[in-house]
């Protein structure tokens, strides 16, 4: 599709454009011009891509570009002949209707075109591509296939090829969230090119996820529930950890035996090892609101995404139990469970907070109890700049489950320079949220902050030096 061909008709053979050394045209550029023929102008990815269906297409066959060119051209001439009354003006008119008989069909049009759309992968990560095929099924002769595509957001077109009755599309997913790829539609030419049909192809959703952020650490409440797990608890069990020493009872293993220990009391003492239990732990998002920071342009929900989806992944490898809740609107959560495969279901369930940009963020907080198990550790992955959101943190605090508050950044508001009424209200603005994050401390929840880019490990080590200490009911 990089040659120039006349209205309607195939693209000339092959690329003819040099540059100043005479060089041919770079393959890059070919896709980059077949890409933006098939958007045709429209917008990539971004919130400037479409988020509803473009107008049906006109049903059976029309005339084409070619045929419109050609027309136009023997009326211009045969006016021209009428006005001018010269007859060789007649010949002007002659040649494009030469040109439009010869290229008229010698067969019937296809009557019956089917398409069967093909995608690679519906799930995926950020930056990953996804190919979509589609087969054109077609009885009678076709000419050529040309398509327009019209983009969904949250994807990127990369590359378009058509060969014979099939194309390619192959799309980058930009950012996380539950995405409609588009919609196709592709023109058949008849075999001479004066006449065409449009067929329109919906290529579906793909659901992106998160790319996690690098973390490893797994701080652990004081109590856990009684399942065998990788983490040492308080408690007395048959882990590796010695916790202590204690007196010989009839029938334990003597292999236990703490000889200095013996040998000071000269009685027979045993070690004394921890129980290896599992933690229960449910990461709860708060997308009441997506905060874009002024200066940096990050969006408070893609870090508290990446973020969660980060922990997530630390706390599965070491075999516990996780679950999800996510607030604002309709609020969806899922129990905790284990396993790698948990894994996508968490991310999977969360999915629907952004579906095409339609993000849904209002309506009261009402976390079900069966959400939040008891004696979990529940991370809140939030910005702090909703009240509603200490609601939720109320509600938790309620039910005696262990707390951390997870800060995710938005950037301080803008103000102009020598607005004072701005920079008045900007300092209450920092107040305001100073004064949460003291009262949080002060009722003994651990807050810490995220800070874009970097490991959750480094926000998340202070916690490693105690337990996390729970409330009581």
């Amino acid at each position: 599709m990089t040659g120039t061909a006349p209205p309607g008709g195939p693209p000339a053979p092959g690329p003819t454009r040099t540059t100043g050394t005479g060089a041919r045209m770079d393959p890059s550029d070919r896709r980059a011009r077949a890409v933006e023929r098939a958007l045709g102008g429209r917008a990539q990815a971004g919130e400037g891509a479409a988020t509803h269906a473009p107008p049906e297409p006109p049903r059976g066959w029309r005339v084409g570009e070619r045929a419109l060119g050609w027309s136009t051209v023997a009326v211009v001439g045969l006016a021209a002949a009428l006005v001018s009354g010269h007859a060789w003006v007649l010949a002007l008119a002659a040649i494009p209707l030469t040109l439009l008989a010869l290229s008229l069909p010698l067969g019937p049009r296809p009557g019956r075109v089917e398409t069967t759309v093909r995608v690679d992968a519906r799930r995926c990560f950020e930056g990953e591509q996804v190919v979509a095929r589609i087969a054109v099924a077609h009885d009678g002769t076709v000419g050529r296939l040309d398509p327009g595509v019209m983009l969904g957001p949250g994807v990127r077109l990369d590359a378009l090829a058509v060969g014979g009755a099939h194309l390619e599309l192959r799309f980058t997913a930009e950012r996380w969230g539950r995405w409609t790829l588009g919609t196709v539609d592709v023109d058949l030419y008849d075999a001479g090119g004066v006449a065409r049909r449009t067929v329109r192809v919906d290529l579906g959703e793909v659901a992106v996820f998160p790319l996690p952020a690098a973390a490893g650490l797994t701080p652990i409440p004081v109590r856990l529930p009684t399942r065998l797990g990788e983490h040492a608890s308080p408690q007395r069990g048959e882990g590796i950890e010695v916790i202590g020493v204690h007196p010989y009872v009839r029938g334990e293993r003597q292999r236990r035996i703490n000889w200095p220990a013996t040998t000071r009391r000269g009685s027979l003492q045993l070690h004394q090892f921890a129980a290896e239990r599992a933690a229960d732990t449910v990461v709860m998002l708060d997308v009441l609101g997506d905060i874009r920071d002024p200066v940096t342009g990050l969006s408070s929900l893609d870090e508290t995404f990446r973020a969660a989806a980060g922990l997530v992944r630390a706390y599965l490898r070491t075999h516990d139990r996780v679950g999800v809740v996510a607030v604002g609107g309709t609020t969806r959560w899922l129990q905790p469970g284990s396993g790698d495969a948990y894994f996508y279901r968490i991310v999977e369930s969360v999915l629907e907070v952004r579906k095409d940009f339609a993000h849904r963020g209002a309506g009261p907080i009402r976390l079900a109890p069966r959400a939040l198990p008891e004696g979990a550790l529940v991370y809140v992955f939030t910005p702090l700049t909703d009240q509603r959101i200490l609601d939720a943190l109320h509600q938790i605090r309620a039910g005696a489950n262990p707390m951390v508050v997870v800060e995710i950044p938005s950037g301080d508001p803008q103000v102009e320079p020598g607005d004072d009424h701005a920079a008045m209200a900007l300092r209450l603005w920092r107040a305001n949220r100073q004064a949460i994050r003291f009262a949080l401390i002060e009722r003994g929840i651990a807050l810490i902050a995220h800070q874009p880019g970097q490991t959750l490990d480094l926000a998340l080590a202070p916690l490693l030096r105690t337990r996390i200490h729970g409330g009581s009911r």
